[in-house]
């Protein structure tokens, strides 16, 4: 980009970025209403087992994945990026209003087809895929397409870590919105209209914004054109996409263990959605106004992994100990607001030092990659594709496979080590040998420290502290992919089944 290109781009950004970046907000939080609402639409196709809820998320995130790749391939750079934007968001209020009316309609297609083994699961993806992919290509390519109107330096890298911070504040918007209202009050249709409202409105403003401004593109940075990347590009990608994984392994788990103790229902799992989209974005907020500060982003990366290896193992200290302790008792409230209040407490107090480490990753890595002549876009999208993706394998791993192959406790544990395997990749040029020596000493003293969670509180959940009176005791715990199953005794043999 030539200096004369800058010097004409630099006021208009700084003036519109704020007002993009409350866009932003608005995309995500249709996002989450849509989410909530579609998932609910197709389980009600394929059923809301284990194997059905993984597929629906994983074609949900595979779909943002692709997107944030396909556009800076896709979508000329001589375009203006609030145009592509205002044009994605339009299209998705479409897919929002297409989903509401032609999803239900799959139904008896499904039923005429369904198959047991790897043919109805395959079934079940085709499905998912027919509806879900194209509002989630457009969902992805959002972020890469404005991320066009920046530079690749530490100060744009700093506005892009701001934009995703937004969308994920959003998110907990549509979260909340999503479960707690509209879902509660209304019905799906009103939760729809709603969330394409939101995208119109986006799409207008952004249409008015792109008339209302200049944009050249940079000479050096062609759509698809790939620069030179830092040496260090190659660990960084492999770090963010461990750092998915852990985090989407570690919702899955956690979201399991704490509904356990807060109860199966759509608001506590909306509680915990909304505490850990917090989280993300906090962390993604500061650790965006930190990066242009930053000396050497890589390092810091493997620092924030690090650290996630002592705040995973406390979330599994407090779900195992804290959470499940007589202060933490649940039933003594009896008020709709006091039980919400407690519950968002004990979620907070559990998840939210994790999730601020996560969220400031992204951006940090962001500006490990970053370089003057790079389309942002590109840059952007590939980077956001590589945490997405191990997101997915995070999500499908840890609910399919390691839970019921290892349990919580195990999985838990896994988690410690793949944070600190993440660290190791960025660190092991920068740091002293003794130093990591020291290091894996830590990690594997906190993965011993683990433990699982009290039989109690599989048995007996919300109840678990009145039952301890009672002087029972297990004589089997078993943990599945779809329910955690409990037999116990008490002193007169009689004998419970728990599931």
């Amino acid at each position: 980009m030539n200096v004369m290109t800058v010097q004409k781009r630099k006021p208009v950004l700084h003036r519109f970025l704020p007002g993009i970046l409350l866009l932003f907000v608005g995309s995500g939080c249709a996002a989450l209403i849509y989410e909530v609402i579609w998932l609910q639409l197709l389980q009600q196709v394929i059923g809301s087992s284990a194997v059905s809820l993984g597929i629906l998320l994983a074609t949900y995130m595979g779909g943002m994945c692709l997107g944030s790749l396909l556009l800076p391939r896709v979508v000329p750079a001589r375009h203006h990026p609030l145009l592509v934007y205002g044009l994605i968001e339009a299209c998705i209020g479409i897919c929002g209003l297409l989903e509401l009316y032609g999803v239900s309609r799959l139904d008896g297609l499904y039923v005429a087809m369904a198959t047991h083994g790897f043919a109805g699961i395959l079934l079940r993806g085709v499905i998912s895929g027919a509806c879900l992919l194209p509002p989630t290509l457009l969902m992805g390519a959002s972020l890469p397409a404005v991320a066009r109107w920046v530079r690749s330096t530490r100060e744009g890298v700093s506005w892009l870590g701001f934009f995703y911070g937004g969308n994920i504040a959003g998110a907990v918007l549509g979260a909340v919105l999503g479960g707690f209202y509209l879902l509660r009050l209304f019905d799906m249709a009103v939760a729809t209209y709603t969330a394409v409202f939101i995208n119109v409105t986006i799409a207008g403003t952004a249409f008015v914004l792109s008339k209302a401004t200049s944009y050249r593109p940079a000479e050096t940075a062609p759509a698809g054109a790939r620069s030179v990347r830092p040496a260090c590009a190659s660990a960084v990608y492999v770090t963010i996409a461990l750092s998915g994984m852990c985090a989407l392994g570690a919702e899955v788990v956690w979201t399991r263990l704490l509904s356990l103790m807060l109860g199966a229902t759509v608001y506590t799992f909306s509680i915990i959605l909304a505490v850990f989209l917090t989280g993300l974005g906090i962390g993604s907020g500061v650790s965006s106004y930190l990066a242009r500060r930053l000396d050497n982003p890589r390092v810091a990366l493997g620092i924030c992994q690090l650290l996630l290896t002592v705040a995973t193992a406390w979330a599994a200290f407090s779900i195992s100990t804290i959470v499940p302790s007589p202060g933490f008792d649940p039933t003594v409230f009896t008020e709709p607001l006091q039980i919400f209040s407690m519950d968002l407490v004990r979620s907070f107090w559990t998840i939210i030092p994790a999730a601020l480490l996560w969220g400031a990753s992204f951006p940090i890595a962001l500006a490990a990659l970053a370089s003057p002549d790079e389309d942002p876009s590109s840059l952007v999208g590939e980077t956001y594709a590589a945490n997405t993706l191990g997101a997915i394998i995070g999500s499908l791993v840890f609910s399919m496979i390691l839970i019921p192959g290892i349990g919580t406790q195990n999985a838990e544990r896994l988690l410690v080590v793949l944070s600190a395997f993440a660290a190791l990749i960025v660190l092991v040029r920068s740091i002293r040998t003794w130093k990591l020596a020291a290091a894996g000493v830590v990690v594997v003293l906190l993965a011993v420290t683990v433990r699982a969670v009290p039989w109690l509180a599989i048995a007996y959940g919300r109840r678990m502290n009145q039952m301890t009176v009672y002087n029972t005791w297990p004589l089997y715990i078993g943990e599945g992919m779809n329910s955690s199953v409990v037999v116990s005794e008490f002193p007169r043999g009689i004998r419970y089944f728990h599931v």
